[in-house]
This record gives structure tokens, C-alpha cells and sequence, in this order.
């Protein structure tokens, strides 16, 4: 879905990155993997390297190849590097914000780069501050650093233990120490986390199994919720934050965030969306000349609905390749500025056509309303909507920069009153029940539905009842 008209209203959070040899150039590796995550976050990039000894890290605002266009950070003996690509979801969009985070304190150098939201940061950086803690940024990242400082625990695994036991929410972390490499991922799993191999003593993290592809590592599994990773000189060691907690992995993952060609916690993400255009044209019972998808999310449902529907499946809509996913756009001005610039109707497929038009989600319905009014304009006759995900009407704590609930569509109007908002002939969203019947490898109690239901696995204790991503910018409203 084009998420640009939606103000600050559903981003994904970040994608992390590390590599740890002695044989290969890490620096190049994560550079690679940072690309190949970028449509998980493209307001900034970094990365932080080390030779065991010093660490560096280079940073900035823009896409991968923008910060990295002269030239990748490069170290002599390099043997450690983790890479962060970032849409803020706590904090603004500053350059004092980027990651990775590098700190020296008492038993070293750490860098960290986070993927997430804590749930309770407001109260701990709050203790920190009265403890007399400084703070160089405005993201609930720097909270997990200055608690790893503060540990009194005697080795760094121990003192990440101790941090990562104090807070709540969803976080999955790349860490690097001058001589180790730390994953760690939340009790829940809310976010994908995965572990891979590039021949003998390289290892790879990455938020996605596509950034282990990229560089031809093998995968060789899922990071486990609560469990903390490390690697060193002697090889892989696996540690607990906390067991026995309800699993919770964001099913949005699935129906928008990841890239359809990785493989989330044993589920490949093409194959649940898939199915979600199956269980639509089941659902739905629509018929019309042709299928179409509002490019590039609505694809692979929009190609499963034709499917199981047996109604042919075109382009409709034509996608400008040459913008990003502009939902990053800074402005309401920049973003209704760029979905003229990036959507535009082929009138000779759609002209006298009814038309089922597939996408992955509705939020305040400013842009599904767009989309049907071109498809109108371009002479469609029936316009046929249908949506991969259930109607949104709550926001969400846990690393997705939703704002306050009224915003959201479904929160204040039926079905036939989006439909009737949006213009289109017919709206059907995908039953709860439907959606957990498509992400077929994972039990449907071990995924979070929160947006959806309201059924929310880790209360958010920061103060208020919806998401403010400037909670620690005082005197500014979000």
C-alpha cells in the first residue's frame, strides 16, 4: 500500500545488520546486507566497524548508496561490522538519531544498532536522568546503552543480560563489542531476527533471511524469542533473557513489511501472501474482468486471488521505479506530492473494465480514495476493492509509528462507511479468521493481532494511551 498520505500514521521501524570474520570484509558484507534491507527503513543508514581493537562508525541521513556514495567504511584487520537502516518510530528524523550508537564506557567500546519499541522507556530513561545520566539522542535506543554502562554485572554478557532484562516491548539488536557479536531478540518476537553462514568462521545477523542471501550465507535459523546470541573467536553461544513468555510475532511482517522473498520463523513471506489473495477471492466472492494490485505490496495476494478466482491478473497500475517507498517522505505536502509521481493507471487495460484492485491494508483510506478516483478517471467501470489484512483500528506500541486511534478509518467507520468514503464499488477486508489460516507455519496463538483486536501481549507504560514517537523531545508535540 502507498503509505505516503498517512502522515505519521504506519511505518516499519528499522532493519539491523552484522558480520563477524577474520576472513572476509565485513564492512562490504554489511554494506551489501543494508541494501538489501532498505525497504525497511530508508531515513538513515550507518556502520560501525572494529579491528578487535579501535571501533568507528560512519552514519547519515538517506538512503544506503546516498550515505555511503563516496566511499564503504573500511578498517585494516577489520573482523567485526553491524549496519542499521532506520524510519523513526521513537525520536525525529535527525542525523543525532542514526544508528548504530557507539559508547565507550568502563569495561570498553559497544556499538548497537535496535529494530523496535520499548514499551516502557519513558519510565526508565526517566531514572536514568535522576541517576545522572546525559542523553545525546531522542530515541528509546540510547536507554538500553546507558543500562548496559550502569550494569554492575562483571562480563558484557552478563551486563547486556541485566539491560535486556529491565525492559519491555520489541527489540531485536545487533551488538558489538571489540571482540564479540551480540544478538539479542525481545521475549516476544515481535520482529525477525535470523542467524547465517558465509563458508568457515563467518557469521551473519540480519532482520531478514533476504540479507543473507544478498551475500550468499546459508541460513541456518531463527534467533528464538528472548534468546541473546553471541559470537566470538570460539564460534556461537546462545544465552536466555527470558523464557516461557507468550510469543507474539507482528503478522504484519507477513502481510506488508518483509520482502516476499524471505523466510520469517520457518514461514516464507511470499507463500502467507499468497494465500491471503486465495482466502480473499474465497472470502469475497467477487467477480470482475480482471485483477489487479496496487503495486508493489498488493502483488502477490492480487496474483493469488487470480488464482483461486480464475479471473486474469494484469498490471493495472503502473509503479514509477525511480521514487522510494515515499511513506518516508518528511511532510503531508512531500508525501500527497508523491503519490501523483508514483502511481499511474494504464487506461487501455482498465477503460471498460470491472476491475478487482487487491492491496495489503487500509489506514485513514486518503490514498485508497486516490487510487479509485484515477481508476474512474482512466474510464474503469466497476472498481472491486480488496484488502489482505483485517480492518486496523488500533495503533501499535511495538515498533510500527502509528498515531492516535481516531485517525485510523476502521476505528470510526463500518466497512460500508470506508467503502462509501473510498468510492469503490465494493470493499471486503480479510477475516481475522482467514489471516491466521495463511501464515500456516506458525500457530496463530504465537502471533500479535494487536492493531487488529486490541489483544495487546505487552501493556505500553509510556505514560500514554497512543503511540508518541517525541516522548522524549520535551515541549514538542508530536
Amino acid at each position: 500500500m502507498f503509505k505516503e498520505d498517512m502522515g505519521t500514521l504506519w511505518h516499519e521501524e528499522c532493519g539491523v545488520y552484522g558480520v563477524y570474520s577474520h576472513d572476509e570484509d565485513v564492512t562490504m558484507l554489511t554494506y551489501l546486507g543494508l541494501y538489501a534491507l532498505q525497504h525497511r527503513g530508508q531515513e538513515s543508514a550507518g556502520i560501525a566497524v572494529t579491528d578487535g581493537a579501535w571501533m568507528d562508525v560512519t552514519r547519515g541521513m538517506g538512503l544506503v548508496n546516498e550515505v555511503f556514495r563516496h566511499q564503504v567504511p573500511h578498517m585494516e584487520n577489520q573482523c567485526i561490522a553491524i549496519g542499521h537502516v532506520r524510519y523513526s518510530t521513537t525520536g525525529s528524523s535527525l542525523l543525532a538519531n542514526t544508528q548504530p550508537l557507539m559508547v565507550n564506557y568502563s569495561g570498553g567500546k559497544i556499538a548497537f544498532a535496535h529494530n523496535g519499541n520499548l514499551t516502557n522507556a519513558t519510565g526508565l530513561r526517566k531514572h536514568l536522568e535522576e541517576q545522572g545520566t546525559t542523553f545525546q539522542t531522542t530515541i528509546d535506543s540510547e536507554v538500553i546503552v546507558n543500562l548496559v554502562a550502569r550494569s554492575r554485572e562483571d562480563t558484557v554478557e552478563e551486563r547486556i543480560l541485566d539491560s535486556l532484562r529491565q525492559v519491555k516491548g520489541a527489540y531485536c539488536l545487533t551488538i558489538m563489542t571489540e571482540d564479540k557479536l551480540i544478538g539479542a531478540r525481545d521475549p516476544q518476537g515481535f520482529h525477525p531476527l535470523c542467524i547465517g553462514k558465509l563458508g568457515e568462521g563467518t557469521y551473519i545477523l540480519s532482520s531478514e533471511s533476504c540479507g543473507l542471501d544478498v551475500v550468499g550465507a546459508e541460513f541456518v535459523r531463527d534467533v528464538r524469542p528472548g534468546e541473546m546470541v553471541v559470537i566470538d573467536s570460539e564460534g556461537l553461544h546462545s544465552y536466555w533473557i527470558e523464557k516461557g513468555a507468550r510469543n507474539a510475532f507482528c503478522v504484519f511482517e507477513y502481510i506488508y513489511f518483509a520482502r516476499p522473498d524471505s523466510i520469517l520463523d520457518e514461514q516464507s513471506v511470499h507463500d502467507a501472501r499468497f494465500m491471503m489473495g486465495r482466502m480473499l477471492a474465497r472470502e469475497s466472492g467477487y467477480k470482475a474482468d480482471i485483477v489487479i494490485s496496487v503495486p508493489d505490496s498488493g502483488n502477490t495476494a492480487a496474483s493469488g486471488y487470480s488464482f483461486e478466482s480464475g479471473i486474469p491478473y494484469v498490471e493495472g497500475l503502473i509503479k514509477n521505479r525511480y521514487i522510494g517507498r515515499t511513506f518516508i517522505q518528511p511532510t503531508q505536502k512531500k508525501r500527497d506530492t508523491a503519490v501523483k509521481l508514483k502511481l499511474n493507471p494504464i487506461r487501455s487495460v482498465v477503460s471498460g473494465k470491472s476491475v478487482i484492485i487487491v492491496d495489503d491494508s487500509i489506514v485513514r483510506g486518503t490514498t485508497s480514495g486516490k487510487i479509485v478516483r484515477m481508476l474512474r478517471e482512466a474510464g474503469a467501470k466497476e472498481i472491486h476493492m480488496c484488502i489482505s489484512s483485517p480492518p486496523i483500528t488500533y495503533p501499535c506500541f511495538y515498533g510500527i509509528d502509528t498515531s492516535v486511534r481516531k485517525e485510523l478509518i476502521a476505528a470510526t467507520k463500518d466497512v460500508e462507511e470506508i467503502r462509501e468514503y473510498i468510492g469503490a464499488d465494493s470493499l471486503h477486508f480479510l477475516s481475522i479468521d482467514g489471516l491466521k489460516k495463511c501464515v500456516r507455519s506458525i500457530d496463530p496463538q504465537h502471533m500479535c493481532y494487536a492493531c487488529f483486536n486490541g489483544d495487546y501481549p505487552v501493556p505500553n507504560e509510556n505514560g500514554t494511551s497512543e503511540t508518541d514517537k517525541y516522548v522524549f523531545e520535551h515541549g514538542r508535540k508530536a
